[in-house]
């Protein structure tokens, strides 16, 4: 049995509609990964790496306290006379007396605890604390800190201490020679900390949330605001000045102010910085922002170079001759005046990239390119801030 194709092919004509539809997909899609690729573009940051939220922070801890079990590396207690009356007043609680002995152990050394309280810390959950010596220890490897309390700064204790200590560095001595690689007498204990007491702040019960910028911005105070009225409706928020923004808590989320927070902290927005220049003079550090702009100016850095070279030469008499060996001073002189660099002119409204250029084809180095910024600036035309640390 023979099958005719007409029944199964179809005309060129026929095919033509779908070919165009196919097409239009084809654009269609593009235009979307364009689009998408764009915003991926324009949108560098999320709130929650621009800004805090105000009421939700850390609090720092500090506390004074004593490690043991130190192999001779200790205060010396007759130099440290805190520690001594640490160690007394230490074995007094624990029901041994000691006043009026002459104590002379170096095993024992006072330090200084730090930690941070994370915001929301719960009492029996465990912090990370840092101890450093606070007399004239050598090191304090294979020590233990005794219980120590954490204070706040209203003078309560939030947390306690204690544990056998993790130090990075060490020393090493001999007769004639002595090495010492990171800091010995710095040590931290992870989790060495037990909170016991909490920060009350009831979340859930804010009427309005104040976002804190990291760095304050008219202009990306307002992105934040527009960010977050697009996604819960025009009017809900708004920046106060250009360090925070404020936004009532909607009735929907009356009772879930965590979600509100955790939707808000996601929205994409693109800071802005401000055109800043920062100088490091100790280390010849430069930072320029990519808004900086030049007006039109011609750059021109050289440096005199007199180079004085002495190369004596000895002068001998003929063998049959009379006289003595005597030496000829010889003096060459060469001056180097960079005529080989030529002056450097930057167009209109030049950007970073350009000056960045111009100063590299004259061969100049960090040190004498913050001279030239800073006269580019005394000049007018240098259109940003030059902060020197």
């Amino acid at each position: 049995m023979q099958v005719s194709t007409s029944a199964v092919r179809r005309s060129p004509s026929s095919l033509l509609p779908l070919r165009e539809w196919a097409r239009h997909l084809v654009g269609a899609a593009l235009l979307l990964l364009v689009a998408g690729t764009s915003v991926a573009a324009a949108a560098t940051s999320r709130i929650k790496d621009i800004a805090d939220f105000e009421g939700v922070r850390s609090n720092m801890l500090v506390g004074y306290g004593l490690v043991v079990g130190l192999n001779g590396t200790g205060d010396s207690l007759r130099n440290a006379l805190f520690t001594q009356e640490s160690l007394v007043a230490m074995l007094e609680r624990l029901g041994v007396s000691t006043r009026g002995t002459n104590l002379n152990t170096k095993n024992v050394a006072a330090v200084m605890v730090t930690a941070t309280l994370p915001p929301f810390a719960r009492q029996g959950s465990r912090i990370d604390v840092s101890v450093s010596a606070l007399g004239d220890a050598k090191s304090l490897l294979g020590g233990t800190l005794l219980v120590t309390p954490l204070l706040g700064a209203d003078g309560e204790a939030y947390a306690v201490a204690q544990g056998a200590l993790s130090v990075g560095g060490f020393e090493a001595k001999g007769d004639a020679a002595s090495v010492t690689r990171g800091v010995p007498t710095a040590a931290r204990i992870p989790g060495g900390g037990l909170v016991e007491r909490e920060v009350d702040f009831a979340l859930d019960q804010l009427g309005q949330v104040r976002l804190a910028l990291r760095n304050p911005d008219f202009t990306t105070a307002e992105r934040i605001a527009a960010a977050i009225n697009e996604r819960l409706g025009a009017g809900s928020a708004r920046a106060s000045d250009p360090s925070t923004v404020i936004l009532p808590v909607p009735r929907s989320y009356g009772g879930r102010v965590a979600q509100l927070l955790s939707e808000i902290e996601q929205l994409p927005v693109e800071p802005d910085t401000p055109a800043r220049i920062l100088i490091d003079e100790r280390s010849g550090i430069i930072v320029m922002g990519e808004n900086v702009r030049i007006s039109q100016v011609a750059v021109a850095q050289a440096n005199l170079t007199v180079r004085v070279t002495e190369e004596p030469q000895v002068s001998q008499p003929n063998p049959l001759g009379q006289g003595d060996t005597v030496a000829v001073p010889r003096t060459r002189i060469e001056v180097d005046d960079q005529s080989h660099r030529r002056m450097v002119a930057l167009p209109p409204a030049a950007t970073l990239k350009d000056l960045v250029d111009g100063l590299n084809a004259l061969g100049v180095g960090p040190r004498d390119m913050i001279g030239i910024i800073q006269a580019i600036k005394a000049a007018g035309a240098l259109q940003a801030e030059i902060e020197v640390m």
